[in-house]
Formats: structure tokens, C-alpha cells, sequence
């Protein structure tokens, strides 16, 4: 990682600490076509927010649920 894009980076978690949102952390496609990102927050409306504020495109928000493995052992 460049000095750039790490500076984008905190740029990033810096806004979404404004509305309570981690990005927890990123796919991105063998053709870097699409990304898929991870992101914990209060509600899809702040994860959209943050978004909006950093610049970057959302298609689809989906809320989900940790499924463990281990919890079950």
C-alpha cells in the first residue's frame, strides 16, 4: 500500500467514525470489477451515510448475522 492509499483509508474511517460505522473490511473481484465491503453500524441508513460521505457507490445493503462455528462446540 502506498502512503496515498493509506491516507484514503484513514480518510475513510475517520468519516464513518462521524456516524458510528467500521469498515470492518473489503473483497475485491479478480477483475477489480466490484467490491464487497464489510462494514458495522447501528442501521443500513448510517452504513448508506457514511457511503454518501466518503464518495463511494452502494448498491445493495444487506443486514446480517455472525454464524460461528465454534459457538456451537
Amino acid at each position: 500500500m502506498t502512503e496515498q492509499g493509506a491516507a484514503i483509508c484513514r480518510s475513510v474511517v475517520d468519516t464513518n467514525a462521524d456516524v458510528a460505522v467500521t469498515w470492518v473490511h473489503s473483497y475485491v473481484s479478480q477483475d477489480k470489477s466490484k467490491t464487497f465491503c464489510v462494514y458495522d453500524g447501528p442501521d443500513p441508513e448510517s452504513i448508506r451515510r457514511a457511503a454518501v460521505r466518503n464518495g463511494l457507490p452502494v448498491d445493495v445493503i444487506t443486514q446480517v448475522a455472525v454464524l460461528d462455528p465454534y459457538f456451537y462446540v
